[in-house]
């Protein structure tokens, strides 16, 4: 490989807690963290900020990154704002045709152009599942903001959410999603079983409408401590006598035992054996001492 023409590898972000997306920086002379760059995205011509070198980059399966064009000037970031400071208007008039084109279940959200107003992205979210027949609203978008390129986008709830802010369920100022989510996990009711969790709707349900994103901060430590205690239901022996297991306490290691006569007790997960193996063990043992021939095992029925 042509040293020369190695890829430089940096993340760039578009919005403050956004996604970080990798371009090669190779045309580039020079850049440190925080420089202001111009690419070009699906979405058109995009202004965005490099806040990360990529030391190890993974190569992409499709035709490797795309290249940075440039370090943008003060004229790009006055071209950017001023396209910016339209877009509220549009998302006025977007609801408006939705309305009169009784478009049902869907609810226009934002609006973004491309730094140089050469493209325009309507984004939309809705509550129903059907596919909805948006091409009246984007050809009537097309019409009103000519010669621009006009896009119609659905995104789900934790995008909605993450672009409205507000408080978080758990009473945080801010949500997660609007701090430092920068990318959106697969989040399961395991999760939330996993730890112990009341499985309550409001409990485990964000402002999205969705499962809390928090579910997965801590499950794979819950995950790793469990495979150290033993299962609901398992008979243990304790130094107070053999008892079940009804409850355990991942993160403290501490396993809950009842036993038939004194009831429920605390056991820390060191000073408990599973009865199940320790029978086991005893049984293997009796049958290798009956195959020596010397006469039986010494706790069972001599010969």
């Amino acid at each position: 490989m042509d040293i020369t023409n190695a890829p430089v590898v940096v993340g760039v972000r578009f919005s403050k807690v956004g996604k970080i997306y990798h371009f090669d920086a190779k045309k580039l002379e020079s850049f440190r963290i925080g420089d202001v760059v111009l690419v070009e995205t699906s979405r058109g011509w995009q202004v965005g900020e490099i806040v990360t070198k990529v030391e190890t980059p993974v190569i992409p399966g499709e035709g490797g990154w795309k290249v940075i064009d440039r370090l943008a000037t003060p004229k790009d970031l006055l071209q950017r704002q001023s396209w910016q400071a339209k877009e509220a208007d549009v998302v006025v008039l977007a609801k408006k045709r939705a309305q009169e084109l009784r478009l049902q279940g869907i609810k226009i959200i934002m609006c973004e152009y491309s730094y140089d107003g050469s493209r325009l992205t309507i984004f939309f979210g809705s509550e129903s599942e059907d596919k909805i027949e948006l091409k009246s609203l984007r050809g009537d978008m097309q019409k009103a903001f000519t010669p621009t390129q006009v896009e119609v986008k659905q995104i789900g709830p934790r995008d909605i959410a993450k672009y409205y802010g507000g408080m978080g369920a758990c009473g945080l100022e801010k949500r997660c999603c609007c701090s430092f989510i920068t990318e959106f996990s697969s989040i399961s009711i395991r999760m939330a079983k996993e730890q112990g969790i009341s499985l309550t709707p409001t409990e485990i349900t964000g402002m999205c409408g969705r499962l809390r994103c928090c579910l997965i901060y801590e499950y794979d430590n819950y995950v790793e401590a469990r495979k150290l205690l033993p299962k609901r239901n398992k008979r243990v022996i304790t130094p107070d006598g053999e008892g079940k297991v009804v409850d355990v306490h991942p993160l403290s290691q501490m396993v809950v035992v009842e036993f038939a006569e004194t009831g429920r007790r605390e056991y820390h997960k060191d000073v408990i054996e599973p009865a199940d193996e320790l029978e086991a063990l005893t049984n293997k043992a009796h049958i290798i001492d009956e195959n020596k021939g010397n006469g039986g095992c010494a706790d069972c029925n001599q010969k």
